[in-house]
């Protein structure tokens, strides 16, 4: 599996993205990087969590942030959920196909005995370098403010060296320093 600072893994992907079947190589997207792996099209909490990161879609993009859905269906499953889902419609960002898990493999998302994958979200650097991940059961829905709040923590962080982010950081919110007082609001 995947560790904290280590490079997005050298794949290439087919996508459903704009009406189009398209292949991404990860590797080669120099921008922050968001995978949230789920766990299938057609189920009851994914589109609940799909719907609220294609409304905050923007926001990341703002930050110079792709945002990519990934999950074991193949691209023409994807196609067949978007032209069905009001939900799912409003979704601008690639959705990644990963029929063989090999993607899920290697970020450790991949449940065996199901051929799905868990909830996991996967924040990485524009060197492609993993700076934050989280995993959840497929019974529980994850938040699409608080993934923001971490690329915006996350790239806070790398563009201020020194300084780091404590619990609940917002931009304009006091940040610290390690060994010193508080830093002040940036």
């Amino acid at each position: 599996m995947i560790k904290i600072d280590q490079k997005i893994p050298e794949l290439e992907l087919e996508a459903f993205h704009e009406q189009e079947i398209k292949k991404i190589k990860l590797h080669e997207n120099n921008k922050w990087l968001v995978l949230v792996f789920y766990p299938a099209d057609f189920t009851f909490v994914c589109p609940t969590e799909l719907e609220e990161l294609a409304d905050l879609y923007n926001e990341f993009r703002e930050l110079d942030a792709e945002v990519m859905s990934v999950s074991t269906d193949t691209v023409f499953t994807h196609k067949a959920w978007h032209d069905k889902s009001e939900a799912i419609k409003k979704i601008k960002f690639p959705m990644l196909a990963d029929p063989t898990g090999k993607l899920c493999k290697e970020l450790g998302t991949y449940i065996e005995e199901e051929g799905l994958s868990l909830r996991g979200s996967f924040i990485f650097n524009d060197k492609g370098e993993l700076k934050s991940f989280e995993m959840n059961n497929n019974d529980i829905g994850r938040n699409a403010k608080e993934l923001l709040r971490k690329v915006k923590a996350a790239k806070f962080v790398s563009e201020n060296e020194g300084q780091v982010c404590p619990a609940s950081w917002e931009p304009g919110k006091d940040t610290l320093k390690p060994g010193l007082d508080l830093v002040g609001k940036i």
